[in-house]
């Protein structure tokens, strides 16, 4: 039987390694820069374009999307070629995949800090961005099952399951959540509102880190640990089980980020219970992995790749475990809004994805030039600095949790809080932050030395561009089929479309039975008569408090626990956010929670509160907004707004579009006015003037009229 000569293309895999390397360095500056402004808020260097508001989901879309995006395509790339025993389907695709990739990323270094965002937490990119997303990764999907047509391999591996099912939920998440209304090339708004939009984000934030930060990484362990180990995969019907029961289960868990607010309570508890269900298959793929080991642990002492992985695969386990905890009831009423969420995250992100891409650079960027690591101490250091810095950064960040949570809720013997003011929390844990910003200039330490490395291997070799390989051609594979053939799933695995289609369904139904119900039945988001739109400078404010990313740091919903409400206020409502696109709570309480900070202070505290935060709040470590003063709200938006709100189904009055600014203009005059009878000038055509209009609006509706509240509210 002839074997058919063909190439690897691995200079697709060196880019994307090299795209890794890169990105990965300037995502965790940023985000390094973004830790040191919570205990020196001058580290904005004084400009709005670096402010912790506007660089946080920077630094987010760089480590996720940059950082982890290429190291995914780079993983997948090379796993794939070797698996299926056959070259990329289009190198033009590959290219184009390649280039416009990197095109998205610089698009959001570029747009974020102006203040372009959507404040969908893991979305924040505007609409002809998300476009571009969507047409790369369709570039992505084609290229990928066009190679797996031309296989010749018969099945499928392990690895290559996780693959599609990435593809085809990420296609399907990215779609859902992005149903959003142009007003302007680069501003839109969300088609769903209040508590209709934070489940479907919340569906796709969960998700985004199931589909986009786990199940690739996966697919990767399974290909690259057995060939780092020289070890088989430890069990295939485990990978079988673990597959299938983890992309069906984890659909379903969005709502545990929700607990105790006004999301649905039947919504609420589907998303605990399979939570907790998801214990299971997550360690079921940890343990595979780690079994995979088993005799070849001597090997571990001595591989720094092997060393990468276990701790990898041990950070998968603990982040896993911790998730489904951190979704139960009681504990989530003390963990939420808090830093035990920042440390949650970043095991995962630091220990899994981080460690993981290490291994896999460590291991394929010698082999893709046929060389040996230029360094193997510099290769160790990198490990024992990375996982030093991981656990300076996380064990500060979850004494800081603990201790917000706690300080939150404790109460005097009298039955006062004990901690009234919010920020007696905030300066309590600074030294917890201090700590976070080592770990975190350790860990970035070793990533530095780790490209230093892997330059220095690059340099000293030439890449195997295209490298040689040989197989028989699948068409000419003809054998008898054995029983073990016969079953099922090895039946599926021949056959991707079908694959596809499966995985495609299983991950459908948890999103379908969550949404329907809480877009369709009206009982589930009950009105409340009180509660009117926004006034046409409030619009604008609230637009400005989303540009400024001011809900990286504020919540804008209070929970029914007596600690909140003796804060805040009143609980918060479903039905006061029906006019809200997108709705506005938040997932971290950095500052205090806003929803009813309306008429609680006067306009002249919220001004010298933006211009010099600490001589309303001393010790406050919120920067200075100066730029709101001297920024002349841009008014010729106005109609566009309204118009595009009326489209959403927001009752503005018919022709509000056309007289919208001259309301806006008396409202403003009245603040320029007030300001004024405090010693206080300012322009009423001010963004600051606006920014204040909206931040007296909040939380006033039920004020303004309780009795209209229904009782099942």
């Amino acid at each position: 039987m002839q074997l058919e000569k063909f190439t690897y293309d691995n200079k697709i895999v060196r880019n994307f390694g090299i795209a890794t390397l890169v990105w990965g360095i300037i995502g965790m500056t940023v985000g390094l820069l973004a830790a040191m402004q919570l205990f020196k808020p001058a580290m904005n260097m004084g400009s709005q374009y670096t402010t912790f508001g506007r660089i946080r989901p920077l630094h987010t879309n760089a480590v996720i999307f940059a950082f982890v995006g290429n190291a995914i395509f780079m993983g997948v790339y090379y796993s794939l070629q070797r698996l299926l025993k056959a070259r990329m389907f289009s190198d033009v695709l590959s290219k184009i995949h390649f280039w416009g990739w990197q095109l998205i990323i610089v698009s959001a270094v570029i747009t974020l800090p102006l203040g372009f965002t959507t404040s969908h937490e893991y979305a924040e990119l505007e609409w002809p961005i998300d476009i571009a997303i969507t047409i790369i990764w369709v570039v992505f999907g084609v290229n990928m099952f066009g190679t797996i047509f031309k296989r010749r391999e018969r099945h499928l591996y392990v690895a290559i399951w996780f693959y599609i099912a990435t593809f085809v939920t990420i296609a399907v998440l990215h779609i859902v959540n992005s149903f959003e209304l142009p007003v302007s090339f680069m501003k839109s708004y969300y088609m769903y509102a209040g508590v209709q939009d934070a489940l479907v984000q919340w569906w796709y934030g969960h998700n985004a880190v199931a589909f986009f930060l786990t199940t690739p990484y996966l697919g990767m362990m399974y290909y690259f640990l057995p060939k780092m180990a020289g070890r088989p995969v430890y069990s295939y019907k485990l990978s079988i089980l673990h597959f299938w029961s983890l992309i069906f289960i984890y659909i379903w868990a969005g709502p545990h980020h929700l607990l105790y607010t006004s999301l649905p309570g039947w919504a609420q508890s589907l998303g605990v219970a399979f939570s907790i269900m998801l214990i299971a298959p997550s360690w079921g793929g940890m343990i595979n992995g780690l079994l995979t080991l088993r005799g070849a642990w001597d090997k571990v002492r001595e591989d720094v790749t092997l060393k990468f992985m276990v701790v990898a695969l041990t950070a998968y386990g603990m982040a896993t475990f911790e998730g489904p905890l951190l979704s139960l009831k009681q504990i989530n009423g003390v963990a939420h809004f808090t830093d035990w969420i920042v440390a949650h995250v970043h095991v995962g992100a630091l220990g899994w994805n981080g460690f993981l891409t290490f291994g896999v650079l460590y291991w394929l960027i010698p082999r893709i030039y046929k060389t040996e690591l230029y360094s193997k101490k510099l290769a160790g250091f990198h490990f024992w600095v990375g996982t030093l810095g991981i656990l300076f950064y996380a064990v500060p960040m979850y004494w800081a949790g603990f201790t917000q949570g706690l300080m939150w809720k404790e109460f005097t013997p009298e039955g006062l809080l004990k901690y009234p003011n919010f920020l007696a929390t905030t300066l309590q844990i600074i030294p917890m932050h201090i700590l976070r910003s080592i770990g975190g200039a350790l860990y970035l330490t070793g990533v530095i030395a780790m490209t230093y490395n892997l330059a220095k291997t690059m340099l000293g070799a030439k890449l195997v561009a295209n490298e040689p390989a040989e197989a028989m051609p699948l068409t000419k594979i003809i054998v008898e089929t054995s029983p073990a053939d016969k079953a099922w799933h090895r039946v599926l695995e021949r056959k991707p479309m079908k694959f596809m289609v499966l995985s495609l369904i299983i991950i459908l139904i948890g999103g379908m039975v969550e949404m329907m119900p809480t877009f369709t039945i009206q009982s589930n988001v009950p009105t409340i008569a009180s509660v009117k739109p926004y006034s046409a400078l409030e619009l604008q404010g609230r637009d400005l408090y989303i540009r400024e990313g001011c809900v990286n740091c504020h919540s804008q919903t209070v929970r029914p626990f007596r600690s909140e409400t003796e804060r805040y206020g009143e609980y918060s409502k479903a039905g006061e956010f029906v006019y809200d696109h997108p709705f506005l709570w938040g997932s971290k309480r950095t500052g205090p929670d806003l929803h009813r900070i309306g008429g609680k202070y006067s306009d002249a505290w919220h001004y010298n509160h933006l211009m010099d935060p600490a001589s309303m709040s001393p010790g406050s470590i919120m920067p200075p907004y100066t730029w709101l003063i001297e920024q002349k709200l841009d008014i010729t938006t106005t109609a566009s707004k309204i118009r595009a709100m009326q489209t959403l189904g927001v009752p503005y009055p018919e022709g509000y579009d056309k007289r919208a600014n001259e309301d806006l203009k008396i409202q403003a005059e009245k603040i320029a006015f007030d300001l004024k009878q405090n010693n206080i000038r300012v322009k009423s055509d001010r963004e600051i003037v606006a920014i204040i209009a909206y931040l007296q609006r909040l939380g006033t509706d039920i004020k303004a009229n309780k009795e209209s509240i229904p009782s099942n509210q």
